[in-house]
């Protein structure tokens, strides 16, 4: 690997980090306003409303994208190409969305669906606007320009929705939110980038672009099961406001997710491509990612599990409170999540697609017929059958990267051992501190002081029993940040 590679990979994780802190921070602070603001109705309907929009939107996303990143050699027709693409696609979709909204508030029995959905549906002309420009600049590595695009997009639209919010908009603040979220997004994202579409057309390239895109489609069909038959099904047996509260607990698992695997998973999948032809190199990145991950997901989703009867009144509001079990068992999937989040990265690399779509295939079918039958004993049930699913199939993933990078179990197994007995220590403090405090102080200091010595016992476990680890970690960090240059006198 080059020192100008490793500089633009490292490049890379710092406007990643950037990017995906930034826009986290704002969305959790626009959230924890809205949360207070709307009912957890609105935020139900807007769910229902994404069930089907985001059912269409995986026929936007035909794996163009990662196509552009993942091939070795990319022209200006197949550019060109992907580009009409997704505008054809994207402008049927939307008018398939608008034309489908009465069909889809009539199956969920919500009458006020139909106009969210149709407005909601403009968002895809926005995402077929983006999509060659995402590519191009993923290619290049360029988090630069695309952290730029998502924080100014993410500030703008929270400002609108909290500003509709206050003005008594309702759910259409959510609406509003999203739509203006599309607009500035795409704006920004032209202005940064210097790639723009000529007006050829390749049939040839579109059967190679495609060859790829069409395991990536299925995918995404498996990936929308996987995520939104929850979603599905709690909405049409339960009702709005019960999906209003489960959306809420989810929110925070996917804003938990992405903060602490989105920095290094947005540069893996490009980063892994170039080391397709290096197993060895790439699997020692393999390693170092998920173990550093884990680092900070195992303390981070352990901690939510036990602080969330203190942290939904607190950051929430009491209202929320249905959310706390729901909560408390959707973060251990987290976990799981945090650590399985680069899989499909270095399956997908290494071009075998259809390897993550058969995977699919079996998770989306297994969470189908158990949220089916057990959704009728209520979401914290729902919750459960998605946490025991997953640890029951997670075996499956594993062997594949076995095949592929000879992944050694032992190995792979022992890096989470660390942070196992750092997070069994943290919980002993936590729950100590619960039976004396619990009724001495307010929730707010209650909540403040389990988190501090919570993270101080986590550290000090881990400098006990693995301080080369810590050092490392360390080492990383700060190859990573920038260094400031020093002025000659």
């Amino acid at each position: 690997m080059s020192d100008k590679f490793q500089q633009k990979i490292a490049r890379g994780i710092i406007w990643s980090a950037t990017q995906n802190w930034g826009s986290q921070g704002i969305s959790f602070l626009v959230f924890l306003i809205l949360a207070r603001l709307l009912t957890p109705e609105a935020f139900g309907l807007v769910a229902l409303a994404s069930v089907f929009t985001a059912f269409l939107q995986i026929f936007l996303d035909t794996g163009f994208n990662d196509a552009i990143v993942q091939r070795t050699h990319v022209d200006r027709e197949h550019l060109d190409t992907a580009f009409w693409t997704a505008i054809l696609i994207g402008t049927g979709l939307t008018i398939a969305g608008i034309a489908g909204a009465g069909l889809a508030a009539s199956f969920f029995q919500e009458p006020t669906l139909a106009p969210i959905i149709s407005w909601l549906s403009l968002s895809f002309l926005f995402s077929a606007l983006k999509s060659t420009q995402q590519g191009v600049l993923r290619r290049r590595l360029a988090f630069k320009s695309l952290a730029i695009r998502t924080l100014i997009a993410t500030l703008v639209s929270g400002l609108a929705g909290i500003t509709a919010a206050f003005m008594g908009f309702g759910v259409w603040s959510l609406v509003i939110k999203s739509l203006v979220n599309g607009v500035v997004g795409t704006v920004v994202l032209w202005r940064v980038s210097d790639w723009r579409p000529g007006l050829s057309f390749s049939r040839a390239h579109f059967k190679e672009l495609f060859s790829f895109g069409i395991n990536i489609i299925g995918i995404n069909i498996l990936n929308f099961f996987n995520r939104r038959s929850d979603d599905l099904l709690i909405g049409y047996f339960l009702g709005a406001t019960t999906l209003g509260y489960y959306n809420i607990a989810y929110r925070l698992l996917l804003m938990g997710t992405n903060l602490l695997t989105g920095v290094i998973s947005a540069v893996a999948f490009p980063a892994f491509s170039r080391l397709q032809k290096e197993p060895e190199r790439l699997r020692r990145a393999f390693y170092t990612a998920t173990q550093y991950t884990s680092l900070i997901s195992f303390p981070a989703f352990i901690g939510l599990a036990v602080l969330a009867p203190e942290l939904v009144p607190v950051v929430y509001g009491p209202q929320w409170a249905p959310s706390i079990p729901v909560m408390q068992v959707l973060a251990f999937i987290g976990i799981l999540h945090s650590i399985f989040y680069f899989n499909s990265s270095v399956i997908r690399a290494l071009g075998k697609p259809a390897w993550v779509l058969g995977i699919g295939v079996l998770n989306a079918t297994v969470n189908f017929t158990a949220f089916l039958l057990v959704v009728r004993w209520g979401i914290v049930a729902v919750a459960m059958a998605y946490v025991i699913r997953g640890y029951l199939l997670s075996p499956v993933p594993l062997l594949a990267i076995r095949r592929l990078i000879q992944l050694d179990f032992k190995l792979f197994l022992r890096q989470f051992v660390p942070p196992l007995v750092g997070c069994l220590f943290m919980v002993a403090v936590i729950l100590g501190l619960k039976h004396v405090l619990a009724d001495a102080v307010s929730l707010y200091w209650q909540l403040g002081l389990y988190t501090l010595a919570g993270a101080t016992t986590y550290l000090l476990t881990l400098q006990l029993i693995a301080p080369a680890l810590l050092r490392q970690l360390s080492s990383l960090v700060n190859s990573i940040l920038p260094k400031p240059k020093l002025r000659r006198v």
